[in-house]
C-alpha cells in the first residue's frame, strides 16, 4: 500500500555524503614602495625610515640610496592592513609612498 507521503519503498533511506576539503590560504603579502622625488633630502628620508620602521641607520641609508639610484625601493613587506598604515605614515612625512601586491 502506498503511503500518503511516498512510495511503497519509503522505508529505505538514501544518504549522500559529500566530502569537503578545507583549505586555509594565507593572504598574499603587500609591498610598501617609496619613490624618489627631486625635493626631499636624502638625510630626511633616512630619518623617516628610522622613525617609522625602527630600522638601523645602516638599513635606512641603504634603502634611501636604492630610492635615490633606482627611483624606487620596497621598504617593507607584510600584511595589507599594516602596509596601509605604513603608507599613510610615510605620506604624512611627505614621502611618495604607495602600496602594491607582493610576490606569493
Amino acid at each position: 500500500m502506498m503511503g500518503w507521503f511516498g512510495s511503497a519503498a519509503s522505508g529505505v533511506s538514501e544518504s549522500t555524503e559529500t566530502e569537503q576539503e578545507t583549505r586555509t590560504r594565507l593572504a598574499p603579502p603587500w609591498n610598501v614602495v617609496v619613490r624618489d622625488d627631486p625635493v626631499t633630502l636624502m638625510s630626511y628620508v633616512t630619518r623617516v625610515f628610522i622613525r617609522v620602521f625602527g630600522y638601523t641607520e645602516i638599513k635606512a641609508k641603504r634603502l634611501m640610496m636604492e630610492v635615490h639610484h633606482k627611483g624606487r625601493a620596497i621598504v617593507w613587506t607584510g600584511a595589507r592592513e599594516e602596509a596601509e598604515v605604513y603608507v599613510q605614515k610615510l605620506q604624512g612625512h611627505h614621502l611618495l609612498a604607495s602600496l602594491e601586491p607582493g610576490q606569493e
